[in-house]
């Protein structure tokens, strides 16, 4: 079925190639968009002003010596209605369109007796010839994975869908305006590493054939890169930009996808919190225009105070284990009484206390900051002066997640060095995803690394703040090649 319709618009190409009409042009007259024609129309109709407007065909009807075109361009849609009586080229058109084609028009704007806005075309001109019909604008795309496979069809046919991708954009920009008016400088460093750093995650490795070394793709959005920045004399930086960590695939996680990073010399995590919460809110006004959301089973509200959860204390009160004073075995157990899911490989005493924080943090609606966190989980936070066994760590909580990580960095580069003996005896025991040992980076620590915050945050938020899975708010999402591809 779909070979014979494609069949037939190669018959209507050829046709209209035959008529000397150029199917795909490199350039065709525009002066305005439909939006600002709507805008306008008023007077647009009063003084019989000529535009001239590009789009493509959401739908096409004949009758008797008139051709109704419904014209879709990004910024609107509007009819065109084409005239037997003043367009020559009536009948070679008429056979020969079909929806999807891109055209470009000229003419004058009316209303038609039902009152709709019109422009009567006096000229028309191939843009570009479709050769695939477009799925049925009401009925869209069903399957969802298709949906995702063909995300162009997806945003061209569903309203939403072009929005929430506008709104991604409006995401990310008002970040970045919200750092840099506050005198963040963005900086770009490395997506290649020797040696991945800056958090917990299995990477993806590929070979530099130019020097003949297998290199990583960074896990985090350079952190042991932006503390280098700061040892050299920066006291703001920040970066948004891709990153990749080879692991599971769920409604959360993905395994390519966008973040950003900021460090903030001579500021501890405390003052990390005030900013963070500062921006989240400036961010979702700026994105959404709001500061409610109802996210899966929470209703949340970004403007009321920001609790703080204790994590010892929360997993305690959760789960009735106290962490500073357990054993893999008791934790194994009470894993196993509440249900909880978890990988056997290379665990440990590390990730026996995370799966422990997991099951309590679906628990907690937000928002607010989870502080407290024992030095075994954060291997790059400070530790606290009133407790050394915790770090001024503090992680976003929002709808039962983490939605950002941040800490007063560890600058004092022998307790580094130490934190990274401790993950890497983990690696050795089978963890892919303990931290690797970052001699240059030690070094550079020795040279002297003024009191530092630091903080990051995923893609993640925005899809929480649409209320919708990870994949569904990536453009193009990574998807396995289709059987026979």
């Amino acid at each position: 079925m779909l070979e014979d319709l494609i069949k037939e618009r190669l018959k209507k190409k050829e046709s209209l190639e035959k008529a000397g009409v150029d199917c795909y042009p490199a350039k065709v007259k525009r002066d305005c968009q439909i939006e600002e024609v709507l805008k306008n129309f008023l007077f647009l109709s009063l003084f019989k002003k000529k535009v001239a407007i590009v789009g493509r065909i959401l739908a096409l009807r004949g009758q008797g010596g008139i051709i109704f075109i419904d014209l879709y361009d990004g910024s609107g849609s509007m009819q065109a209605v084409v005239s037997k009586k003043n367009f020559g080229n009536f009948a070679l058109y008429k056979e020969n369109l079909d929806l999807g084609d891109f055209i470009a028009i000229e003419g004058t704007v009316f209303k038609t007796k039902a009152g709709q806005k019109s422009l009567k075309v006096e000229c028309l001109t191939l843009a570009t010839k479709s050769l695939r019909p477009i799925p049925s604008q009401w009925y869209g795309i069903q399957d969802e994975e298709e949906k995702l496979r063909k995300r162009y069809l997806d945003i061209l046919l569903n309203p939403e869908i072009r929005d929430m991708f506008k709104k991604r954009a409006k995401f990310w920009n008002s970040i970045r305006e919200f750092l840099i008016e506050r005198d963040f400088l963005e900086v770009e460093t490395p997506v290649l590493e020797n040696t991945t750093g800056g958090a917990d995650a299995k990477p993806f490795v590929t070979h530099h054939n130019a020097l003949d070394i297998d290199v990583f793709l960074r896990i985090s959005m350079g952190e042991l890169w932006q503390k280098r920045l700061m040892v050299a004399g920066y006291e703001k930086t920040f970066e948004i930009g891709r990153q990749f960590r080879n692991e599971g695939m769920d409604a959360e996680h993905l395994q390519d996808y966008t973040q950003m990073e900021f460090y903030w010399a001579y500021a501890d995590y405390g003052m990390g919190m005030d900013l963070v919460e500062d921006m989240y809110k400036y961010v979702a006004l700026k994105t959404f225009g709001k500061l409610k959301f109802t996210i899966g089973e929470f209703e949340v509200d970004l403007g009321k105070k920001w609790e703080r959860y204790d994590y010892i204390e929360t997993i305690k009160k959760h789960t009735g284990i106290d962490i500073l004073n357990t054993n893999m075995d008791e934790i194994k157990e009470r894993l196993k009484g509440l249900k909880v899911d978890y990988s056997r490989e290379g665990f440990n005493i590390t990730r026996a206390i995370d799966n422990l924080w997991k099951y309590c943090r679906k628990q907690i609606c937000g928002p607010g900051f989870l502080v407290g966190v024992p030095v075994e989980v954060s291997p790059l936070a400070k530790r606290d002066p009133k407790n050394p066994k915790i770090t001024q760590r503090f992680q976003p909580i929002i709808a039962g997640s983490e939605l950002g990580n941040g800490y007063s960095e560890l600058n004092d580069p022998v307790d580094q060095m130490n934190r990274f003996n401790d993950q890497a005896e983990l690696r050795k025991a089978g963890d892919e995803e303990a931290q690797m040992t970052d001699n240059d980076f030690v070094e550079a620590l020795e040279y002297g690394m003024p009191p530092t915050c630091g903080f990051g945050m995923s893609e993640r938020v925005f899809s929480f703040l649409m209320n919708k899975s990870a994949r569904e708010c990536q453009i193009f999402p990574l998807l396995r090649p289709k059987k026979g591809d």
